[in-house]
């Protein structure tokens, strides 16, 4: 069902994280968008390998492996990123975000999208995090679960009687009735168990060998708070909404510190919708692949406005992005 575009002026922009990727993204942005061209571009040039080439023609297998999904993902959504910019220079629109966000992975995108941290430090430290990550993932083998039509509250419960048996905990909090659970092996099955037990609508092992946003993640974790050490990570030039307590952050240090946490910690994306939503923000922009956290503000919230930039039917390439540019105030 199509969702009406009602009157705008404060713009969200949210970047997707891992899971969001597909062979082929980018491909034809990048043959209309010069500014995404030169975003691929300098990619390559920065990680010495040919990261567009995977972007579009994959194989899938490889786009897949951790230690390519995050800086693929990353240098597409920027691509779009950039590409809007160049649209609405050449139709004399100012770019004026209000808030930024972005799910997991895609709070480096926002970072770099809100000015806090330079495109070649943010690539950089993407690229490092999949290694880190998948390093970890070897060290401490893990999982991850979907669980659909659960209250978190009852989540929660079951990740507490599952962890008798080791670390179960939440991932991420999408909306409601949709969560993800983390951990080690046997007591992420154990969970699973007990959620099909509960009459979960659904229980889905994920296809992903680590356990993202858990403590499994310690190490990789103190990686990426060593190379952040490193990085100048300034101010953003509007607030950032944070994946850890949904919470507005306005200075560089606060940044820092949320992507300092962020991996050990779960993504509370209702809340930061709810948030951007409550402080104002009355348009949700997808800024990357897919349509993933579109769908979810949809069901956190359908009567505002939600866009996924690369949707074919109703993204920047399609007719029917002009009702989006037609309804900014």
């Amino acid at each position: 069902m199509d969702q009406e575009i009602k009157p705008w002026s404060r713009l969200a922009l949210i970047f997707p994280g891992q899971g969001s990727q597909h062979v082929g993204m980018g491909q034809k942005l990048a043959q209309v968008s010069k500014a995404a061209r030169d975003v691929f571009r300098r990619a390559d040039e920065l990680l010495e390998r040919n990261l567009s080439k995977l972007c579009w023609e994959g194989p899938a297998e490889e786009l897949e492996a951790t230690r390519n999904q995050q800086p693929a993902t990353f240098v597409t959504s920027i691509a779009w990123l950039e590409a809007l910019k160049e649209r609405w220079a050449s139709i004399g629109r100012s770019f004026q975000p209000f808030l930024f966000a972005g799910h997991s992975m895609g709070e480096f995108t926002a970072a770099v999208a809100a000015g806090s941290i330079s495109f070649e430090d943010g690539l950089e430290l993407v690229d490092a995090r999949g290694r880190l990550m998948e390093e970890a993932g070897r060290e401490n083998p893990g999982g991850m679960a979907s669980i659909l039509g659960l209250p978190e509250e009852k989540v929660l419960e079951i990740c507490a009687e599952a962890s008798k048996e080791g670390y179960v905990g939440l991932a991420n909090s999408n909306c409601e009735g949709q969560s993800v659970i983390s951990g080690y092996l046997k007591p992420l099955e154990r969970a699973m168990q007990l959620a099909e037990q509960a009459k979960a609508r659904r229980v889905v092992r994920l296809p992903i060998t680590i356990g993202s946003h858990s403590p499994l993640m310690a190490k990789a974790s103190e990686g990426m708070a060593a190379l952040l050490d490193r990085v100048k990570v300034k101010d953003p030039i509007r607030p950032l909404v944070g994946n850890v307590n949904a919470s507005l952050l306005r200075t560089g240090a606060e940044v820092c510190q949320e992507l300092k946490e962020q991996l050990t910690h779960g993504v509370q994306w209702q809340k930061t919708i709810e948030r951007m939503r409550d402080e104002g923000a009355d348009m949700f922009l997808e800024v990357g692949p897919g349509s993933v956290l579109t769908k979810l503000v949809r069901r956190i919230d359908y009567s505002v406005n939600s866009v996924a930039i690369s949707d074919d039917y109703e993204g920047m390439l399609s007719e029917r992005w002009a009702l989006v540019e037609a309804a900014a105030q």
